[in-house]
């Protein structure tokens, strides 16, 4: 195979594990580990969790793909996608190879950590791909609701290595994280309505209307901004409340925006505002443990 054969494959290869979102559920691990008070574990143990997560992530990504491969084809924003497009074959080679990448990645974590660590890593890509792709997708409008967890387990996968048990501020950020999906998926779910009611995929914004579904986004942000600054009242410092502040205010802007002119164009900026707010708030985690609250 040439080189210029090669790339078109390996992209494709590299799309199937969606890695973008395994990026942000990474980051959600460590900033599990960062906001967890506790002795901070070794860093190649935390890195080896890290990479843990992202793999279970990458499995789950690449397990919804394989499934929904018809669904896909019924929808312009992702027909072109490897399954769909019919490059590869979602056979059994690839559903074995999928869970072989899985079940690494719970032994890396329980090797790393420990084995409640493996359990919420295992867990994470179970909700994502068994009870959001498999059973709600395609039946309810709580399945991203419901798939929201998949981001909460990584929290609690990265608390479980600094300590086991439960405490306030990892069982916060675990919470903050289940509301974020909603919104985040609601807004991309509104630009892309056609695409959903085409494959008769009942996501908020299909079954009942724009206008109503900005209304539960901007309640949805509002919860999750307010619980994301709780931590700074408990072991977090400045760092971390100004990734939060900062974040959330941009998110509820844009929410609020979108409540007053519901439309695919400010759908898309809340969409991207809600990243934006996942990193800062996440980066803020990290950077507060890293530096030391002040």
């Amino acid at each position: 195979m040439t080189t210029a054969a090669a790339v078109p494959l390996v992209r494709d290869v590299l799309s199937i594990f969606k890695l973008r979102i395994g990026v942000a559920i990474m980051m959600s691990a460590v900033g599990g580990v960062a906001v967890t008070p506790g002795i901070m574990p070794d860093l190649w143990r935390v890195t080896i969790l890290a990479l843990a997560v992202f793999l279970a992530s990458a499995s789950a990504g690449a397990f919804n793909q394989w499934a929904e491969a018809d669904l896909d084809r019924q929808m312009k924003r992702t027909a072109s996608r490897p399954f769909a497009a019919g490059r590869f074959r979602a056979d059994g080679t690839w559903l074995t190879a999928i869970l072989g990448l899985l079940a690494i990645a719970v032994i890396m974590a329980a090797w790393a950590a420990n084995w409640w660590a493996a359990f919420h890593t295992f867990m994470g890509a179970f909700v994502y791909g068994i009870i959001y792709t498999v059973w709600l997708k395609r039946r309810s409008w709580t399945n991203i609701i419901v798939g929201g967890l998949a981001g909460s387990f990584a929290v609690l996968a990265g608390a479980a290595a600094v300590h086991p048990g439960w405490q306030a501020e990892p069982v916060i950020l675990s919470i903050v994280l289940f509301l974020w999906t909603p919104p985040h998926f609601w807004s991309l779910a509104i630009a892309a309505h056609d695409d959903y009611a085409a494959a008769s995929v009942p996501m908020l914004p299909v079954i009942t209307s724009n206008a109503l579904t900005a209304k539960v986004i901007f309640a949805h942000t509002a919860l999750l901004v307010t619980l994301s600054l709780l931590p700074a009242f408990w072991s977090m410092g400045q760092l971390y409340l100004a990734g939060a502040a900062a974040g959330g205010a941009l998110f509820l802007w844009t929410s609020a925006r979108l409540v007053f002119e519901p439309t695919r164009k400010r759908a898309i900026q809340n969409f991207l505002a809600s990243l934006l707010q996942l990193v800062l708030l996440l980066s803020g985690t990290i950077a507060d443990r890293a530096i030391g609250p002040f």
